[in-house]
């Protein structure tokens, strides 16, 4: 169990995203069951949908088999397109964590840049989470199940739609 007291290294990781602020923030937040996997949820191939609510207090949620509802997270900073933020509500052993004392917090900014926008994924205090804060953040930073893979697909979704943005309409 880690000391509480013991901050452990946050996760950071950048992404340059080949288009506007505006897009990457939609594309990220509300967006989301486009690119975020079902088997990264609670659900598994039972999710129906996932998503955040845009605005502080709203929650990040799933909706699974029979509409069971799972709130995983806790809106704490809504400013598109520039960033928003969360109370990460999974516990280390991937539990639900409703108490906030105990949850980690995920900050998303998204700046412009000459060709298009940086995006910076902050992953911070992973010592609140109860049990092994530090398997928790290597879990996380890990490229199999963690953000790398969970941005890898966020950042393939907006080359999708960059590269062939006729895609997913219908007439």
């Amino acid at each position: 169990m880690t000391d509480a007291t013991t901050a452990i290294e946050p996760i950071e990781l950048t992404l340059e995203l080949g288009v506007d602020p505006e897009d990457a923030f939609t594309s990220f937040a509300d967006r989301f069951r486009t690119w975020w996997p079902s088997e990264a949820s609670w659900s598994g191939a039972g999710l129906e949908s996932i998503g955040i609510e845009p605005f502080v207090g709203g929650f990040c949620y799933e909706r699974g088999p029979h509409g069971l509802r799972l709130d995983w997270g806790r809106v704490t900073a809504w400013e598109p397109p520039n960033r928003l933020a969360f109370a990460w509500l999974i516990g280390a052993d991937r539990t639900p964590e409703p108490n906030p004392a105990h949850a980690s917090e995920v900050e998303v900014s998204f700046a412009p840049t000459p060709a298009g926008t940086r995006l910076v994924l902050v992953h911070r205090g992973f010592e609140r989470h109860r049990g092994d804060g530090v398997a928790y953040r290597r879990a996380m930073a890990s490229n199999d199940a963690g953000w790398p893979m969970l941005l890898e697909r966020y950042r393939a979704l907006i080359v999708r739609r960059t590269e062939a943005p006729w895609e997913g309409l219908t007439t």
